[in-house]
């Protein structure tokens, strides 16, 4: 009986690893930011909660982490390799939730 519940337990455990993996390889999206406009990008999820960072090649790479539904945070690597948290909070936009703006530095970042 034992051995059925770990070996069920594992193959939870392993089938999630999977989920997880599977979410965390990037995807061609199309973004855009205040700065760069519109642009081919790669899309990768990295938690469950939302968060998502977008990178393409000659472009700042952006991380938006998820705070709570509808808010998040930011930073951007400017080709330095350390993410720099950005200003202030970024929210979901209701009319285009792909888009997340800040509304104290006047900037947008969009994934679909």
């Amino acid at each position: 009986m034992k051995f059925a519940a770990a070996a069920g337990i594992a193959a939870v455990a392993l089938s999630t690893l999977f989920v997880w993996a599977g979410s965390a390889s990037a995807k061609s999206a199309r973004c855009f930011t205040t700065d760069d406009g519109s642009y081919p990008c790669d899309f990768r999820g990295t938690d469950g909660s939302g968060s998502f960072e977008i990178s393409a090649p000659g472009k700042p790479t952006f991380s938006l982490v998820i705070r709570e539904p509808g808010l998040a945070g930011a930073c951007g690597d400017f080709g330095t390799g350390r993410c720099v948290p950005m200003p202030g909070v970024y929210l979901r936009e209701r009319d285009q939730p792909a888009c997340w703006s800040n509304p104290e530095t006047n900037t947008k970042i969009c994934a679909w």
